[in-house]
């Protein structure tokens, strides 16, 4: 069932970090955005021992068999390096490419892998603390805690024991593969006519100039930047850049740029329309312009200074990775 992964690694996460002397705290948002401040330091640095040395793996890559030997002890949660990488060294908070499997450590069965990404290969927003509610494996603090201070390019098992009676324990296979960009990739477009005008510092961070017009009627998308990777599909899960101002002023309500840079990721079906109409169908690397009426955004109604009703909103997005979440089997 597809609730399975889901409730194993959301469940283990948390008495995978008590056992490594470690505690993560809950975003009750959609968005899942890393704390700048954790990122210099490993959640957990969990050590290899009997039980993770006894995990085979034969293989690499989508054609990698793992197999926990039966009667191996997993009463704690335990970390063997499989194959050391050379890249630098991966941090919680980092957007990395990888693939994975996760074992049920009793029975063997693969309860989930990157199977549904290109190539068998996924995107990956190491979290810094267990979201209050995932909707996809990729974004549990298990994965942070197989890859953190290792090179790219290792491979490693995590074995987590059983977190709630009635649960059997478990296996994390996990490859990482390469740092992704935190900034769209993709070549400049021409700006478009009548549209926002957004200028990017040396960071990426952009500056949005709006035109002297009215606000526009109906929602417009534009690219700025194309990038050539997989197209964010419908109610997949995105990594992104973004900052959004107000039409009426030009202000600025909510920037991930204004967080020190750290990407933001959610579900495109958990954001507002016109949100949803500038990712849809744009492919990873880009970087899009989108104008949106009040009835694409928070509606109509009284403007005040704390609500965004009644708003016309300007977005810059930078389209960092996209993530099909796991669909029930």
């Amino acid at each position: 069932m597809r609730k399975r992964p889901l409730i194993v690694l959301s469940t283990v996460a948390a008495a995978t970090l008590l056992l490594a002397g470690c505690a993560g705290g809950s975003d009750p948002e959609s968005t899942s955005t890393p704390d700048p401040a954790a990122e210099t330091a490993c959640l957990a640095d969990i050590a290899s021992g009997a039980g993770s040395d006894a995990v085979t793996v034969e293989g690499s890559g989508a054609d990698a068999k793992v197999t926990v030997p039966a009667g191996t002890d997993l009463a704690e949660a335990e970390r063997s390096v499989v194959v050391e990488g050379d890249g630098d060294d991966v941090m919680p908070g980092d957007l990395v490419s990888l693939r994975y499997q996760l074992i049920d450590a009793t029975t063997n069965e693969v309860l989930s892998t990157s199977e549904r990404g290109p190539d068998g290969v996924l995107s990956a927003l190491l979290a810094v603390q267990q979201p209050q509610q995932i909707v996809d494996p990729t974004q549990s603090t298990v994965f942070t805690v197989a890859a953190e201070c290792l090179p790219i390019g290792s491979s490693v098992v995590l074995t987590l024991p059983a977190a709630q009676e009635g649960m059997n324990p478990s296996v994390l296979y996990v490859e990482t593969i390469e740092q992704l960009p935190t900034t769209a990739s993709g070549s400049d477009v021409d700006a478009t006519e009548g549209m926002p005008t957004v200028k990017l510092d040396d960071e990426g961070s952009p500056t949005i100039t709006l035109p002297d017009s009215d606000a526009p009627a109906e929602t417009e998308v534009a690219v700025l930047k194309q990038g050539d990777g997989a197209v964010v599909g419908a109610g997949d899960l995105v990594t992104v850049q973004y900052r959004g101002v107000k039409w009426s002023d030009g202000s600025e309500f909510d920037s991930s740029w204004s967080r020190d840079a750290a990407p933001s990721q959610f579900q495109t079906s958990g954001v507002v329309t016109g949100f949803k109409m500038a990712l849809e169908g744009q492919k990873v690397g880009s970087q899009v312009i989108v104008t949106m009426p009040p009835k694409d955004g928070y509606g109509e109604g009284e403007i005040n200074d704390t609500d965004l009703t009644g708003e016309t909103l300007v977005f810059v997005v930078d389209i960092l990775a996209t993530t099909p979440i796991e669909q029930a089997q």
